[in-house]
């Protein structure tokens, strides 16, 4: 493809989105390059086969962080998404926006265009909900979101009506009026099947002729002439080469945004000129400021059957398998995480800080290799998981070697202040308050993680430590205001832009693939904007 306007670094949850709103009126010619391969796989379509995708490398970055002394000196496992669709083709699926405050933050850092009236008006006309249209969600847009509110454990009931005695009422809808409450999640699940960016986005628009789409193609390094990007180069079938462009975006995410960033020349000058890399921007704040959120899961041991029964046993995983070929329902067909909450961990807070997460089934047992959401524990298990939606610590992340193949160094700094541990325990404190409802009290046999022997402060601190880790929601490392501007041009250079959840403000309360879409829609928006275009 000659004469290349828009060349686009990641076919993930940004980069494909970006990839159809840049080729839609037919006037430029984009180019994507994605360093993992097609999206064509069972597992990655059937929506809980997203277990088998876990520790897949063929699919998966498979990152891990160094010894965290938060998380009691464990390494954390940190999958993304190396595949068309990036890690919405690997991810739980879960639809949240976000707090309106939280883009009020947006727009303090980048102005109107990023604040709740704005952001709002895109995730409406993104959306085609299945919940239909109102003041908060949209309907006729190109994504398709389930409302999810058939086929779910009866224990879902059990675990609202919960809730609700532990003083956490029923919302209809976490991205409505309210995020506050307990509910059902919204789902990136269309007929069955998962509905990453891949199928929703780039399927479609890759059927345009301005619109090429390269895979097994790692971006090695930006190309630069003086101070302007004028392409990258490229590894692809073990040949190397030079692709031109007038403008290049990165989509790679947290992780491989400012790692490409830093092997280009922009990142922190003594950690460049270290590895004998040339120093074309100093900005000390490329791979910093990264920020996750943490989770755990208290898990129970019930007296009522759970997915553990049905999908633990041959028969069960017969039965469902041929279910969900032939019908594309049952459990195969929906996220694990059926229903979950938002709440404070102090009635003087403003706005949510935790987040639940409640699931039907429960692997203590663990199996080798996968994460076994299709292989559960041998009896009739239940968990509900958490994690913080404020965290306060603040991680980073740099390249250890000049080598692009080489992963780059995570520091996750999990729990390194006093408020994140004060507000886990306060919501770890708050779960087993919801257990002890007779909703969930009386199907509950027993606790099992982290059982009736953690009661005190300084035990209940020390086992989320050891039993925590992310829930895979890393962003900010290239965050606007500090690497990019408004316009999501990396300061210092011309021809540059990146956006994707490197690129957030901060850090939304919730699940992020929902705002790491948003960041291509609005992305796309400011850079044909900007150009005049």
């Amino acid at each position: 493809m000659a004469d290349i306007d828009f060349l686009i670094v990641g076919a993930g949850s940004s980069g494909s989105v970006l990839a159809e709103r840049l080729s839609a009126n037919g006037k430029h010619k984009v180019l994507v390059l994605e360093a993992g391969g097609t999206d064509a796989r069972f597992f990655v379509h059937m929506p809980l086969g997203y277990g088998k995708l876990f520790y897949d490398k063929a699919v998966n970055w498979a990152y891990e962080t160094d010894a965290d002394p938060g998380l009691g000196g464990n390494h954390d496992y940190w999958p993304r998404g190396k595949i068309l669709g990036g890690s919405s083709s690997i991810n739980a699926m879960v639809w949240i926006r976000g707090h309106r405050a939280d883009y009020d933050e947006w727009g303090a850092v980048g102005g109107a265009n990023w604040g709740w009236d704005a952001t709002l008006a895109a995730y409406r006309a993104i959306e085609d909900n299945e919940a239909g249209a109102d003041t908060w969600r949209g309907q006729g847009g190109p994504l398709f979101i389930s409302a999810n509110k058939d086929g779910l454990h009866p224990l879902v009931r059990n675990y609202l009506d919960a809730c609700a005695a532990a003083g956490l009422a029923e919302t209809p809808d976490f991205n409505g009026a309210q995020q506050e409450g307990a509910g059902v999640y919204q789902m990136t699940i269309k007929d069955g099947r998962r509905n990453s960016t891949a199928r929703a986005f780039l399927r479609p628009a890759r059927k345009r002729p301005n619109l090429e789409v390269r895979t097994h193609s790692h971006v090695t390094r930006v190309v630069f002439e003086d101070r302007r990007a004028v392409g990258v180069e490229v590894m692809r079938g073990g040949v190397r080469e030079v692709i031109r462009a007038r403008e290049v975006i990165l989509a790679g995410g947290a992780i491989n945004s400012p790692q490409l960033l830093q092997l280009s020349g922009i990142g922190p000058a003594e950690v460049l000129s270290g590895l004998g890399l040339p120093v074309l921007q100093d900005n000390p704040h490329v791979g910093g400021n990264l920020n996750d959120h943490q989770g755990i899961n208290y898990t129970y041991r019930m007296t009522v059957p759970t997915y553990n029964d049905l999908l633990r046993p041959w028969w069960g995983k017969l039965r469902v398998g041929l279910e969900y070929l032939l019908t594309r329902r049952g459990v195969l067909s929906k996220s694990i995480n059926h229903a979950g909450g938002f709440f404070r961990t102090s009635p003087e807070l403003s706005r949510p800080n935790m987040q639940l997460y409640m699931q039907a089934f429960s692997t203590l047992v663990p199996k080798v290799g996968e994460r076994p959401l299709l292989t559960p524990d041998p009896f009739s298990g239940l968990s509900i998981g958490l994690s913080n939606c404020r965290p306060t610590s603040r991680g980073w992340l740099k390249i250890r070697t000049s080598d692009p193949f080489a992963a780059p160094q995570i520091v996750g700094n999990a729990f390194s202040t006093d408020q994140d541990v004060a507000e886990m325990l306060a919501a770890v404190k708050f779960v087993r308050k919801i257990a002890a409802q007779g909703p969930m009290a009386d199907v509950i046999a027993e606790e099992l993680r982290p059982g009736p022997a953690v009661m005190s402060d300084e035990d209940l601190i020390a086992d989320f430590r050891v039993r925590s880790g992310t829930v895979y929601h890393p962003s900010c490392t290239c965050r606007m205001g500090d690497v990019v501007d408004e316009n999501l041009r990396v300061k210092g250079v011309e021809g540059l832009r990146v956006c994707d959840a490197s690129a957030f403000p901060n850090l939304i309360a919730g699940n992020t693939n929902a705002p790491a879409i948003l960041m291509g829609w609005k992305g796309a928006e400011v850079i044909l904007a900007d150009q005049g275009r």
